[in-house]
């Protein structure tokens, strides 16, 4: 298939919807009938700090960063006592020509509940809810959507988000809109620093034949050669480690 006739989009069901089981809903609401999309991939995700961080990156610093990741990852939904249950459903949703960003977000309503349950009763997140936080003063410092559902705002958040929570094997070789290349190298990853060899305490992230992004080679080669320009070393590693942290 030709790539300039391929859009695709990120859908993440969060744990919130898992919990109060209205994934069937949302699977309903984003069928091919109503969105004229369909799937190139899907995958359970146990989520861990390094994606979440990553999937979260433009809020690093601000004063819900932390819930932000204890959402994603199930903590506010799930004890500890029930972390098995922890778990985002990861899908990607493709179609030929535009559009498909748009109609899922549609589907999806506005970000804020509340504002969702205003404008458009009925789609996905007028279901979900707004938790206020505070401080330990007990000043509100901000407020949680627990929206039950993620979309991807542009193509551009669409191939950063598919790229960071799918690996090329995850996606039907005629549903990758994205380049791709083949590892030439071992490379192991431990506490934010690459090996080419292991090192004791490190993982395997790719070895000599795999499947990785074109950018993420870029990314990882820019790290052995010393320059660090490419991008986020986490970026890369947090999804060749997926469901293994």
């Amino acid at each position: 298939m030709n790539e300039k006739q391929l859009e695709q989009t990120l859908v993440l069901i969060k744990p919130d919807a898992l919990k109060n089981s209205i994934t069937g809903f949302i699977f309903s609401q984003l069928s091919e009938f109503h969105t004229g999309a369909r799937f190139a991939a899907a995958k359970v995700v146990n989520v861990s700090r390094l994606l979440a961080e990553e999937h979260y990156a433009e809020h690093i610093g601000k004063p819900f960063f932390e819930s932000l990741l204890d959402y994603i990852m199930g903590k506010v939904h799930y004890t500890e006592e029930n972390k098995w249950k922890r778990r985002v459903v990861a899908m990607v949703y493709q179609s030929e020509g535009s559009g498909v960003l748009d109609r899922i977000r549609a589907l999806a309503g506005p970000t804020n509940p509340h504002k969702a349950r205003e404008e458009k009763p009925g789609c996905i997140r007028s279901l979900g809810t707004v938790v206020n936080l505070k401080d330990n003063a007990g000043n509100i410092i901000g407020d949680r959507l627990d929206n039950l559902i993620h979309t991807s705002a542009t193509t551009e958040e669409a191939e950063r988000e598919i790229k960071l929570w799918f690996t090329p094997s995850d996606v039907p070789p005629m549903m990758r809109p994205y380049k791709t290349a083949t590892c030439p190298t071992h490379y192991y990853y431990k506490e934010g620093r690459l090996y080419n060899n292991y090192e004791p305490g490190s993982m395997l992230l790719l070895a000599p034949g795999d499947l990785v992004w074109t950018t993420d080679l870029e990314i990882l080669q820019s790290y052995e050669n010393g320059q660090c320009k490419k991008g986020r070393l986490n970026t890369v590693a947090a999804k060749y480690l997926i469901n293994r942290l």
